[in-house]
């Protein structure tokens, strides 16, 4: 499956997967809102056994199959050690 990926240029390390290009209706106009304007960055083929940097190829798949669309957020930071013993 091709997929078409586009950066937001609102948040920061934030993609958004679209199973058409340019499909932007399938996403909720709240969150559209929120990430919106996008930046297109590239088209892939998409196959479960696919490496993706982030995101796990066969979850994408199935949201774009789903919804048509797949969100992309930033890592979470990892946990500090508040007890100060490294």
């Amino acid at each position: 499956m091709q997929a078409y990926v586009y950066k937001s240029q609102r948040k920061p390390d934030t993609y958004v997967y679209l199973a058409k290009r340019d499909d932007f209706a399938v996403m909720p106009v709240p969150l559209h809102a929120q990430l919106a304007p996008f930046a297109f960055a590239l088209e892939v083929a998409l196959t479960p056994e696919r490496r993706l940097a982030v995101a796990d190829a066969g979850k994408v798949l199935q949201q774009l199959a789903e919804l048509g669309f797949y969100l992309q957020m930033p890592p979470l930071p990892a946990p500090m050690n508040v007890r100060g013993d490294d």
